[in-house]
């Protein structure tokens, strides 16, 4: 049975998920935009935006009781493709200081990301 998992340390998602939905044994971690839930700001560098929105992720895959080192598949949408130098060296940063493999990742560059942003991020989990 499928299960809604809400955080408050991460902002709700845009479009049809509000910010995961654990399965049981698997989680959909909703594209998660780089705003910060404690002030409500997005970051304008794409690297500052990357950690925001990995560090949302985190907190949704922790509240369903998942670990980072779960995560085995990742979709990284960016606003401009030039930034996925920025955006990949942050990522690396964060899956080795969680002490987790790399999962297997999509990079896609699309037309335009909610509320603006330049990275978004969504994750799949499993236990």
């Amino acid at each position: 049975m499928a299960k809604v998992v809400n955080t408050d340390k991460a902002p709700a998602a845009i479009g049809p998920y509000v910010q995961g939905i654990d399965l049981g044994n698997m989680l959909f971690a909703s594209g998660q935009i780089p705003i910060n839930p404690a002030t409500g700001e997005m970051p304008t560098c794409v690297k500052e935006q990357a950690k925001q929105s990995l560090a949302n992720v985190k907190a949704i895959v922790t509240e369903a009781g998942y670990q980072v080192k779960n995560i085995v598949k990742t979709t990284i949408f960016l606003a401009d493709m030039n930034d996925f130098a920025d955006v990949n060296s942050v990522y690396e940063a964060f899956f080795t200081e969680n002490e987790a493999t790399f999962p297997a990742r999509s990079c896609v560059q699309v037309a335009r990301i909610p509320k603006d942003a330049k990275v978004e991020i969504e994750v799949i989990a499993v236990k």
